[in-house]
């Protein structure tokens, strides 16, 4: 289907949307999908080479940053802020969800995969959340996983991680609700990104989370970018502390 086949939000256009992780993968989509809606969109990401390129594509502002590096995380937002304006819309994507055994683990890699996939959503609310208190309103999207709820296994600390996403997502949305901002956990289920085509997507593994699956079709980044496009837009204004599973029906 061509991308005029499916909705546009009046309400997204101009707005200034923040994504992180948005060199590749379901981040890069979602950087592409707000771009087409007329959104000012910056995004964060390690990949200098992909972000450079990608952002030549859409026309978004890319900023280089390890997210694990909170001070470099504060001073790559403020530049955001400093080059277009506070951001609207926070979506809180980055995350990594490398294998490991339970006996490979040691505390600096815990720590590590937990400034990966968590502690970074934390540090980039508050940033970008006093500019929206004064606004009185903004959307936080935070992206989860379905990996926890399924019970997938050989990967401790990334199901862990997040897991918390949930509580970090209703407990910002309490605090920050009063104020009008939205806070909401969007969360994916096997999407088909070129990394998961490339290291787990064999046949037979594809095959058999079919079997799980409502819908027999492999779910893929625009079907996600269109849900944060839809938690982004005033169209869901009342919506907050919620999650929104899209995964073809497969938990």
């Amino acid at each position: 289907m061509a991308q005029d086949d499916f909705a546009h939000y009046p309400s997204l256009r101009g707005k200034i949307v923040l994504i992180t992780g948005g060199a590749s993968g379901i981040g890069a989509e979602m950087v592409a999908q707000f771009s087409a809606q007329g959104a000012r969109v910056a995004f964060l990401d390690f990949d200098i080479e992909a972000g450079t390129a990608h952002a030549a594509r859409t026309s978004a502002t890319f900023l280089r940053c390890d997210l694990r590096d909170i001070t470099a995380l504060r001073a790559a937002i403020a530049e955001v802020q400093s080059r277009i304006g506070d951001p609207q819309v926070l979506v809180n994507n980055a995350a990594r969800d490398d294998r490991h055994a339970i006996e490979s683990v040691e505390p600096d890699y815990w720590d590590e995969r937990m400034a990966t996939n968590l502690r970074h959503m934390f540090f980039c609310a508050q940033a970008v959340a006093p500019a929206m208190r004064r606004a009185k309103s903004g959307s936080i999207i935070n992206m989860g996983s379905v990996s926890w709820m399924s019970g997938s296994g050989g990967m401790p600390a990334y199901t862990a991680a997040k897991s918390a996403v949930r509580g970090l997502t209703r407990g910002l949305a309490r605090d920050l609700g009063a104020d009008g901002i939205r806070v909401n956990e969007l969360v994916p289920g096997w999407i088909f990104t070129e990394r998961q085509e490339s290291l787990w997507a064999a046949p037979e593994a594809v095959e058999r989370h079919m079997l799980k699956q409502c819908i027999k079709r492999k779910v893929m980044p625009p079907d996600i970018a269109r849900m944060a496009l839809w938690l982004a837009a005033d169209d869901s204004r009342m919506v907050t502390a919620q999650h929104f599973v899209v995964d073809g029906g497969g938990v």
